[in-house]
């Protein structure tokens, strides 16, 4: 280990007293013990019972509260959960370190298995993302659909405004960048965030900007803050050099789940022209592409990935009883970019335009 590089922190010694996480109305916040790690689950009580359950797993640097929005929209249709990966939000590190691509994936089915709640309704978002293709493609007993915003999956051209995100994953980076940071606010940091990650940063509310410094604040008192931080960076990173049958685009054509996938046209971490692939690499996949959306479309637009996600479940007869499909996503207009929805060639067709 590169002297400059952050050491591990061991989840017995990572428990710092920091404000609460917030819970919004509505949802519900537990702590689940498991061989190894301990999650923090984030639950919002279904509109009914007998609603078939769903799983929703964030991205780097994120939390289940990113799914907060979503999972309101989607009360009525499924009983949905969303977890803090080891690490973030409130879940403590893995007692073993290990942050990769893997070691996410493991920590979500060792959830899946102990709740017995499978198959589940599975969402994952840019890290989530790559993390719940992994699991649908080991482990097809659990999961029912796959809904991928933004997955992190290998691009060979990456982006100019990715290259930092993935230059944490180098030795000593991460440590020089808190020496440079170490006098900006959280309000600072909560803007550079926000105008990376939104493909237009003002439809973020001040209620949720206030709440997202509140969340910044609260992570930078936590000393595995950094370390979970790069080592899942480095994790994307070394999953994008594996080959063969561990290798996610391989992992990605082993999919069986029915699979909706969302791309934004204003991502800046993941290329809007992978849209073409996936649809391509998931056999049973369906494309929804928001060209005023970034990288956090659930966030952005929550009522159209919603309807489209609503729209698969009809298209493949998996819509509870009661539950009405409503109007087509793709007539939804979305701030002078109306989202696509195809599937096939149609959709890599349009990803591609």
């Amino acid at each position: 280990m590169s002297s400059t590089e952050l050491p591990s922190v061991p989840a017995t010694t990572a428990l710092p007293k920091v404000a609460p996480v917030r819970v919004a109305d509505g949802e519900r916040l537990r702590s689940v013990g498991l061989p190894g790690i301990t999650l923090s689950v984030r639950s919002r009580p279904p509109a009914r019972e007998g609603l078939p359950p769903a799983l929703y797993v964030h991205g780097l640097g994120g939390s289940s509260q990113n799914w907060s929005a979503l999972m309101q929209q989607l009360e009525g249709v499924v009983d949905g959960e969303a977890i803090d990966l080891p690490g973030f939000g409130d879940s403590p590190p893995p007692d073993d370190g290990d942050y990769s691509v893997t070691g996410h994936a493991r920590a979500v089915i060792r959830f899946l298995d102990a709740a017995g709640r499978g198959p589940v309704h599975l969402f994952g978002n840019s890290l989530g993302g790559a993390v719940t293709t992994r699991v649908a493609a080991l482990r097809p007993d659990l999961v029912r659909t796959l809904t991928l915003v933004s997955p992190a999956l290998p691009e060979i051209r990456v982006q100019r405004t990715a290259v930092p995100t993935a230059l944490l994953a180098l030795p000593g980076v991460t440590a020089l960048f808190t020496r440079f940071t170490k006098e900006w606010s959280a309000e600072e940091r909560v803007r550079g965030v926000t105008a990376l990650c939104y493909g237009d940063p003002g439809r973020v509310t001040p209620e949720g900007f206030r709440n997202a410094v509140e969340e910044m604040e609260r992570r930078l008192q936590l000393p595995y803050f950094w370390d979970a931080l790069t080592r899942s960076a480095r994790g994307v990173v070394n999953a994008y050099t594996l080959g063969g049958q561990h290798g996610l685009w391989r992992q990605a054509e082993r999919v069986l789940a029915p699979t909706l996938l969302v791309y934004g046209g204003r991502d800046q971490l993941v290329g809007f022209r992978m849209a073409q692939r996936a649809a391509r690499a998931f056999r049973d996949s369906r494309l929804l592409t928001l060209p005023e959306a970034g990288h956090v479309a659930m966030m952005e637009y929550p009522d159209t990935v919603a309807r489209a996600f609503c729209e698969l479940l009809g298209e493949t007869g998996q819509l509870a009883d009661g539950v009405p499909s409503g109007e087509p996503a793709a007539a939804v207009s979305v701030d002078g970019g109306g989202p696509v929805v195809d599937d096939g060639e149609a959709a890599a067709e349009s990803a591609g335009s």
